[in-house]
């Protein structure tokens, strides 16, 4: 993912400009393609939301998951208000980078809300990450990070 990123900013849901380099090296990433206007996105962000602050905030260490946004709101003010009513504190890619277009192509996007959960170099784990974290709950962190094969740090 750091590859697929570099040269890109990606920014918090305060935000703050982030280094995906930084804040992606050693992470099993989900690609979170959803919009606040899509009642199914609305209905799975805030289970996205638990998933990730149990995983990430609540762990220590924290879990090496990140989550990056790619909004498909109609324009800028929609994205933001939708990652501040909903969203954990998770990256987004800006909504005017063109880049989002290549990625849907990329993983093959036809539908919202879609959790593609990929490896360090952009490689697919899975792009059914929406169904197994209804199905499985965290249980299905520690089948992605026996794929991801990254440096381990996570006890659960």
């Amino acid at each position: 993912m750091v590859e697929i990123f570099s040269g890109r900013s990606l920014f918090n849901k305060d935000g703050d400009i982030v280094d995906p380099e930084d804040a992606l090296r050693n992470k099993v990433v989900g690609l979170y393609f959803s919009a606040g206007w899509c009642p199914p996105c609305r209905d799975f962000t805030p289970i996205l939301c638990d998933f990730y602050t149990e995983l990430v905030e609540e762990s220590d260490p924290p879990a090496q998951f990140e989550i990056v946004f790619i909004s498909a709101d109609k324009n800028p003010e929609d994205m933001v208000e939708y990652m501040h009513e909903m969203h954990g504190d998770w990256l987004a890619l800006p909504w005017n980078d063109p880049f989002k277009n290549d990625l849907q192509k990329r993983y093959n996007i036809t539908a919202f809300p879609k959790l593609v959960i990929v490896k360090e170099n952009g490689e697919v784990i899975t792009d059914k990450g929406r169904k197994q974290i209804r199905e499985q709950g965290l249980a299905c962190f520690r089948n992605w990070l026996e794929v991801a094969e990254i440096f381990q740090n996570f006890p659960g």
